[in-house]
């Protein structure tokens, strides 16, 4: 069993930026791929980002290409979700996922963290 942590979600305006990270505590998280995922009230759970095991692939959803970046620091086991020019469509709450194999946009992960909230005023 994998323990997800993630953590840096609040309030932003409309424009701002927040980087949410995911740690796994007694884990190695560069044995897994990594995704973000996000969860709007009354709105199913959707993909918002990837990453290979070393960085090497990354991939995102059409809502956030440009905005949003996705990396990781093995050495610290974390991975990170960078989001720039936030918009008010952009408040869910965020989840971090992780997986032996790449599954990029797949809602299949094994392993998920409990959720950061992200709320984005305009």
């Amino acid at each position: 069993q994998v323990q997800l942590v993630e953590s840096g979600g609040g309030l932003v305006q409309s424009g701002g930026s927040l980087r949410l990270s995911c740690a796994a505590p007694g884990r190695t998280l560069g044995n897994y791929c990594m995704g973000w995922f996000r969860q709007a009230p009354g709105k199913e759970r959707e993909f918002v980002a990837a990453i290979s095991w070393a960085s090497r692939s990354t991939y995102y959803a059409d809502s956030v290409k440009g905005r949003f970046a996705i990396s990781r620091d093995n050495a610290r086991n974390t991975v990170y979700l960078q989001m720039n020019s936030l918009k008010p469509e952009d408040t869910a709450v965020y989840y971090c996922a992780a997986d032996v194999r790449y599954k990029r946009d797949s809602s299949s992960y094994d392993y998920w963290g409990q959720g950061t909230q992200v709320t984005v005023s305009s």
